[in-house]
């Protein structure tokens, strides 16, 4: 215990930086359990594209969307739904929404902002539209 406490003592700065990452690392993981915007899978969302009618929103660049997409996807870009811009997807309040960005990251924050709104069936694409190309599922680019 003696060897842990010097170690503690001599490098305080990556103690604290370690401490930091554990900090942020449970509050990320209970952060994700209290919200109401569900992760899927890439398999997950065809499913539910499939089975559930559910719909696609690309909350990518005009441009990015027109480099590939998923099919029938509808683009709106994350500027405008932050704006609280959500007469472009008013209509599938009660649908099943899968929101993708690029990496995944940027869909979490406009998931809960939708399920405040009133959306209730939100769901985040965990990996993007990178994680959709790496499973080799369907691109479309018109």
């Amino acid at each position: 215990m003696q060897e842990y406490l010097d170690f503690a003592a001599n490098n305080t700065m990556l103690v604290v930086v370690w401490v930091g990452l554990v900090i942020a690392i449970v509050a990320m993981t209970v952060m994700a359990k209290l919200s109401k915007v569900q992760l899927v899978e890439p398999q997950q969302a065809v499913n539910l594209i499939n089975k559930q009618d559910a719909v696609v929103i690309d909350v990518r660049s005009a441009e990015a969307f027109r480099g590939g997409h998923i099919a029938k996807a509808l683009n709106v870009p994350a500027a405008q739904l932050k704006a609280n811009n959500l007469n472009l997807i008013e209509k599938y309040r009660e649908k099943p929404l899968v929101l993708v960005c690029e990496t995944g990251i940027t869909t979490n924050g406009i998931g809960r902002m939708l399920t405040k709104a009133g959306f209730t069936q939100v769901y985040a694409l965990r990996g993007g539209m990178t994680e959709w190309r790496t499973k080799n599922l369907p691109v479309n680019k018109r």
